[in-house]
């Protein structure tokens, strides 16, 4: 059993051939799926997916680069949403400084929001950091993040990062960049965390593992992530895939 706790199914990269990336998901024995929204239509398509797809899951947020675009009436309609039995957290949120089309200020604004409405509705939430580490855990700490808890999507900080996050009642999530060879600071800290704290991810249709690197991800495509995650740990594909889908049900509160 595999657990892909992020993916974009909703992307219209999938348009053409859902059925068929669905089917070789399921063959590789990809039993969970969370399919994440971060604006109006990729809400309402992950909305559709889960009533769909027994196995696929959603969470629903705002993404940070487009953070100038959020209402009140979003952050109200995602908050009617997350109701859901199937919607499993609030996300993805966070912080984005690679990309300037929403002001650092208005994305900080939107990120507290999202924490906030997180820790009222009580679930977990799922953070977007690029170029904004600092930042990102300051305002996790400041906002009780740890109240919720929640994943660390698509890992690429340090080792002493990756502590701060645990301790704030955060897992990580590794994808396709830990099977780069040049990803050296993602396979340190798979090496060093503990296996309580370990998820994998594919971020399908992007970050693609070797060696698909270059081509449209997909959930089936997390079996790489697995077999180099045991190979960094010492640890077999199955204990992996047996340790992460523990994990992710326990983070998620699916029986």
């Amino acid at each position: 059993m595999l657990f892909d706790t992020h993916v974009h199914l909703n992307a219209e990269q999938y348009d053409t051939d859902l059925e068929e990336v669905v089917q070789r998901a399921r063959e590789e024995k990809v039993d969970h799926v969370v399919v994440v929204g971060f604006d109006r239509p990729t809400i309402t398509r992950a909305m559709e997916l889960i009533e769909e797809y027994d196995f696929m899951y959603a969470s629903i947020g705002w993404h940070p680069v487009d953070a100038i675009d959020m209402t009140d009436e979003d952050l109200l309609w995602i908050k009617e949403l997350s109701a859901h039995e199937k919607v499993v957290a609030i996300g993805e949120m966070g912080l984005d400084y690679h990309w300037d089309k929403s002001p650092k200020d208005v994305q900080k604004e939107v990120f507290r929001k999202q924490i906030a409405l997180a820790k009222e509705v009580r679930l977990p939430i799922i953070i977007h950091n690029r170029d904004a580490t600092e930042d990102v855990v300051t305002i996790l700490k400041e906002e009780g993040a740890e109240a919720v808890g929640g994943i660390m999507h698509c890992f690429t900080g340090s080792v002493e990062v990756a502590r701060q996050c645990m301790d704030m009642n955060f897992y990580l999530s590794f994808g396709g960049p830990v099977t780069f060879k040049n990803a050296k600071k993602p396979k340190e800290v798979v090496k060093e965390i503990p296996n309580d704290r370990l998820l994998i991810e594919t971020d399908c249709p992007f970050l693609t593992p070797h060696p698909f690197r270059g081509k449209r991800n997909e959930p089936s495509y997390v079996k790489y992530v697995a077999e180099q995650i045991a190979e960094l740990k010492g640890m077999t594909y199955e204990e992996v895939a047996a340790v992460t889908t523990e994990n992710a049900k326990r983070l998620f509160h699916i029986n």
